[in-house]
């Protein structure tokens, strides 16, 4: 696939640039999109209960969000380095920027250090195929640094608010750099009503890095994507299995569950697993293990979007978003929600 085949235009007053609560409104008063083989149809997010079966299984990720952005400085001057993947907690793939609402890559070199605060950091060597990202030495632990100095990743369509704005009724582990934002809209009401209609919840853990990567190469298949550390936990992928052979349904919440799990696949069915992932889900691969994804709306030209392009198909994919944007559905982690229906091969 070329990568133009995943453009589409996009009014930028469509971006949320707030959370639904700093308006007075609960998290789950967002818009929700369905989209089927048949067509798209609108509701509100509460209607997600009666949109699933009894017998259904959600998946969540239970990752918690860090306050992952940090101020630094160098002989550029001032800049962002946020953090991404964590191999060691001195020891991160980070992204430096020029501010949040301008990114890399920064004309930077190996051995180059920036200080933040008055700990150091040292750009050791660039990712492959990643010139934005860096893998980087602290000599402070990162944990220490962002308690200090840390602040949620944030862009230049929104501002950065406090830390509970980024968590999801499901975050338990600290590791994500942004937010898992696909269940950000799932109240205790919304869970509750998924589990007396009969419809099971489950979770997994996928840190996250940062945002999903503009796809640069000009074949989308070709991109890279850098690891992401996540665990598919054993009764995780039982009710998985288990859900499959009565015949019920299994509903993503979230593209990082998709990489989880279809990381955790095996020709015998999803296996309780943990490492870092390099999965790169995208329309020339295969999708075994989820029925549907429950998500937001995604940015062109995006590994978000490929994905997605995999599970319902690109023609699906498009059609669905240019009715989002005639009917004025708010993009990005505080906007509105997706749930696509996977597409079923010949």
């Amino acid at each position: 696939m070329n990568r133009s085949e995943l453009l589409f235009e996009r009014p930028t007053g469509l971006f949320a640039s707030e959370p639904p609560e700093t308006r007075g409104h609960d998290r789950d008063d967002v818009r929700l999109i369905v989209s089927t083989p048949e067509g798209d149809t609108h509701h509100a997010f509460t209607d997600l209960p009666w949109l699933l079966e009894p017998g259904d299984l959600v998946v969540v990720n239970e990752s918690a969000t860090l306050p992952a952005s940090l101020p630094a400085t160098c002989r550029l001057g001032r800049i962002r380095l946020n953090l991404s993947t964590r191999f060691a907690d001195d020891l991160w793939l980070a992204e430096p920027r020029w501010s949040p609402s301008i990114p890399g890559p920064l004309p930077l070199y190996m051995k180059e250090t920036l200080k933040i605060g008055e700990a150091k950091a040292v750009l050791l060597q660039q990712y492959p195929g990643l010139p934005r990202l860096w893998l980087t030495r602290l000599d402070t632990p990162a944990s220490i640094l962002m308690a200090k100095y840390g602040e949620p990743i944030h862009y230049s369509y929104a501002p950065a608010y406090p830390m509970s704005n980024y968590q999801t009724l499901f975050s338990r582990f600290p590791g994500s750099a942004e937010m898992p934002s696909a269940s950000r809209p799932i109240t205790p009401h919304v869970r509750d009503t998924l589990r007396e209609r009969g419809i099971g919840i489950v979770g997994v853990i996928l840190h996250t890095g940062v945002s999903s990567l503009e796809i640069e190469d000009s074949t989308v298949e070709h991109q890279a994507l850098y690891p992401e550390v996540f665990k598919v936990p054993e009764a995780t992928a039982n009710a998985v299995n288990r859900t499959h052979a009565r015949g019920g349904r299994v509903i993503a919440v979230g593209t990082t569950v998709v990489r989880a799990l279809e990381t955790a696949w095996t020709l015998k069915g999803v296996r309780a697993c943990s490492g870092a992932t390099g999965l790169y889900i995208h329309p020339g691969t295969s999708v075994h293990v989820i029925d549907a994804l429950l998500t937001g709306l995604h940015d062109p030209v995006t590994s978000h979007l490929a994905m997605v392009s995999a599970i319902a198909g690109l023609p699906r994919v498009k059609r669905a978003y240019a009715e989002a944007i005639r009917n004025r559905y708010l993009w990005h982690e505080f906007g509105d929600s997706h749930l696509l229906w996977r597409q079923i091969a010949n």
